[in-house]
């Protein structure tokens, strides 16, 4: 309870920091989406919400547009390349353990079916859908996509996710409708950003999609055959 009153506050939260840590907030709010888009440890730290909430608070001129877009851009590029390299240190090894806390089948598996959908574009997508977003250049790491291909898509990710999220909320979060029901916003944005994956939840338990037995089919061996097959390592 106490998180959701956090994240439903957390532009209120987010000026406090400001006053207290003034220009090293830049350092901070960079760490955060470096961690979110870098670490498979940290699927959960706001994404969506806090991107649109930073660009309010630029339009408020608690931060400057000019500085916080170039660093959350940084922050997202630097994040999903370190994410990719961990990956690819690791490689079979992150399949090697049935109930890893970090490396989880189901979400191994999530991330793979997506790649078996949506090819390279799947860097792209990924962005817009929580946990598999941060799983998504560790996925591409573990199966070796080509390195060369992935940097492209990971620039153009980064763009549309930072640019698009963090505009809307420097246009809209100035409007007084919005700022004056700025609760009902972040929920909208919570709800929009959740959606891809409780959509995929949805159909999950009506297809029982991840199945004990797919989840031994979550293997490297799968996720190697879906690369070769999606021309991914070319």
């Amino acid at each position: 309870m106490e998180i959701i009153q956090f994240i439903l506050h957390l532009d209120e939260n987010l000026a406090n920091l400001i006053q207290q840590f003034g220009p090293f907030t830049y350092i901070l709010l960079f760490l955060v989406i470096f961690a979110e888009t870098g670490l498979v440890v940290t699927p959960f730290l706001p994404g969506d919400s806090l991107l649109f909430i930073i660009g309010s608070l630029a339009a408020q001129e608690h931060l400057l547009i000019w500085i916080i877009y170039p660093v959350l851009l940084a922050a997202s590029f630097l994040g999903d390349n370190v994410n990719y390299w961990i990956g690819r240190k690791l490689g079979p090894r992150a399949f090697s353990k049935e109930n890893s806390r970090v490396f989880k089948k189901a979400y191994l598996e999530k991330t793979r079916e997506f790649y078996a959908k949506h090819g390279r574009k799947t860097i792209i997508l990924a962005k817009f859908v929580p946990v598999v977003r941060t799983f998504a250049p560790f996925v591409a790491g573990v199966g070796k996509m080509n390195y060369t291909t992935f940097v492209p898509f990971s620039v153009l990710a980064s763009f549309i996710w930072i640019t698009s999220l963090t505009f809307a909320g420097f246009f809209l979060g100035s409007l007084p409708f919005v700022k004056n029901n700025f609760e009902v916003a972040i929920f909208a944005i919570i709800g929009i950003s959740l959606f891809p994956a409780a959509w995929e939840f949805i159909k999950a338990r009506k297809e029982a999609r991840i199945t004990k037995q797919q989840l031994q089919h979550a293997t490297y061996k799968e996720l190697d055959t879906t690369f070769e097959k999606e021309h991914l390592k070319d």
